[in-house]
């Protein structure tokens, strides 16, 4: 495929960021040792085997940030764009780190439509992002979060989340 194919394949894949498929990889073990020893204990060594789905775009869990998931595009079997997030239902607040899309892909809308989806799912969250923003990033924060309530600006985690 040429340069422009592959770009407009990208641009296709993110009118799909609605055809999720989910891998749970729930442990609830895990999740209440977490819990009970403030992170200490059941933390995984390595990185989770998280398998690949055949729907355009997949839910599972975060490889790198324990407890939180990640959302991700694949084109063609290939990698094009991921996304780590949490949620807390109870303070109604959404947390979004380190977007990224391939090089190639990049302003074919993968990152507005997965973040756009994730809002959808989750209509009621305030969405902001751990860390500060890196100068080179300022305009794309900007842009995504544009009309979004707490328009991804930087906030620590609240106190009924654990890890990040």
């Amino acid at each position: 495929m040429t340069m422009e194919g592959d770009r407009q394949a990208a641009r296709y894949l993110a009118g799909l960021a609605h055809e999720v498929g989910r891998v749970s990889g729930r442990e609830p073990w895990r999740e209440v040792l977490l819990w009970m020893s403030g992170g200490h204990l059941g933390r995984r060594h390595g990185t989770p085997d998280i398998p690949e789905l055949d729907t355009p775009w997949q839910d599972t869990l975060s490889p790198v940030r324990i407890g939180w998931r990640q959302r991700a595009a694949n084109l063609d079997g290939e990698f094009a764009f991921s996304v780590d997030y949490q949620v807390c239902h109870r303070c109604r607040l959404g947390w979004v780190e380190q977007p990224y899309t391939t090089p190639e892909y990049e302003r074919c809308g993968l990152a507005s439509a997965g973040l756009a989806a994730l809002r959808i799912e989750y209509p009621t969250m305030t969405w902001q992002t751990l860390g500060g923003h890196l100068r080179e990033s300022k305009a794309f924060w900007a842009a995504v979060g544009a009309g979004v309530p707490g328009g991804y600006q930087q906030r620590g985690l609240c106190p009924h989340i654990t890890g990040g």
